[in-house]
């Protein structure tokens, strides 16, 4: 579904706009999520070899955390969309330019490489001791850290630093634009202006909704055994389920999206 709505993107137009460049964006990182993932969960399913090289969980752990803080980022960055095509709409398209939307674009896939080189990093200086069986289907950098037992002090650093920036920050900023866009809406006096206005940003809201409580659920998670089922449970609904969820929302909900879709099918 995610290929479906980069094709239908690129191949209208009329679709050439900030909110879908951010929109393609987001089905890039969704697929990257399953790419990373699901055929190594496949091959251990098929195979029955659930064993995994240091060097190729590395990888795998460096490309989960680049879609991570790309997604991140750029949900911030449709927010920010939403806020400035509502409460600023005759500078919309002066406010979020052919280079300002090229330039934020740079910013998400930079900031989500260098946050992932970072952290992978901080993994290398960990020390694993008698225990190499993690309880996970991918290499997750917090069940690595559940095994290891030394040399994790710079992880939690660099942790705590990826949770304000990545984490805290944006959801404020997310927040605090829908505040402002809630107080235009009101203002609004027909009921169907209203209307179109809230449906503009409802596809958003939802997707913000599933992706941080997912996310909040498997980190809020204490590190135990009696909840080693329920955690791997949810890291699968984040990491596979909210994947395909996402594309399904918008194009469930934007009558633009099922247009052009008609469109190129017919």
């Amino acid at each position: 579904m995610n290929i479906v709505i980069i094709a239908v993107i690129c191949l209208d137009l009329h679709l050439h706009t900030p909110m879908y460049l951010f929109l393609c964006n987001l089905s890039v990182v969704d697929m990257c999520y399953t790419t990373v993932t699901i055929p190594k969960l496949l091959y251990i399913l098929l195979s029955g070899n659930n064993t995994m090289p240091f060097t190729q969980c590395l990888i795998q752990m460096y490309f989960m955390l680049i879609a991570a803080s790309a997604e991140e980022i750029i949900l911030f960055i449709m927010a920010y969309d939403r806020y400035v095509a509502i409460c600023h709409p005759l500078h919309y398209h002066q406010i979020l330019s052919k280079k300002i939307c090229i330039l934020l674009i740079l910013v998400t896939w930079i900031g989500g490489n260098i946050n992932s080189s970072f952290v992978t990093s901080s993994i290398l200086k960990m020390v694993f001791c008698s225990s190499v069986t993690i309880h996970q289907f991918f290499c997750d950098a917090k069940a690595l850290v559940n095994i290891a037992c030394g040399g994790t002090e710079m992880f939690y650093i660099l942790s705590y630093a990826e949770y304000l920036v990545f984490g805290f920050c944006p959801v404020m900023c997310n927040l605090l634009s829908y505040v402002q866009i809630i107080r235009v809406i009101q203002r609004i006096t027909s009921k169907d202006g209203q209307r179109k206005a809230f449906s503009t940003c409802s596809s958003h809201l939802i997707v913000i909704a599933i992706y941080y409580g997912s996310c909040l659920s498997v980190y809020m998670i204490p590190p135990s055994d009696r909840y080693a089922i329920l955690e791997q449970i949810l890291t699968m609904f984040y990491t596979t389920v909210v994947p395909v969820l996402n594309p399904l929302i918008y194009s469930l909900r934007n009558k633009e999206m099922n247009s052009s879709l008609r469109k190129l099918v017919s």
